[in-house]
């Protein structure tokens, strides 16, 4: 089964959040939605990318790889095409 990573953006701060899923825009809908936790403080976000994977194994190891980089610089270079996964 394919899953996503996709990146977020806060609407109302330069943040970004990395994470996995099958259907990101329903994962959107929860991170908009929440009452608790890091997403909540910075909503509201948007997609702002996504990338296919053909298994879970590898999407995680992608989104390890992001996270890893704790850099805005990495990850918008990601986001406009300079890096791929």
């Amino acid at each position: 089964m394919s899953c996503f990573l996709y990146i977020l953006k806060s609407k109302t701060n330069d943040i970004y959040y990395t994470g996995q899923s099958e259907n990101p825009p329903k994962r959107l809908s929860f991170h908009n939605s929440i009452e608790k936790g890091f997403t909540a403080r910075y909503r509201p976000w948007r997609i702002v990318f996504q990338q296919e994977f053909p298994d879970r194994k590898k999407v995680k190891a992608a989104e390890r790889k992001v996270k890893f980089w704790k850099s805005k610089k990495m990850i918008e270079k990601l986001i406009n095409g300079g890096i791929i996964l």
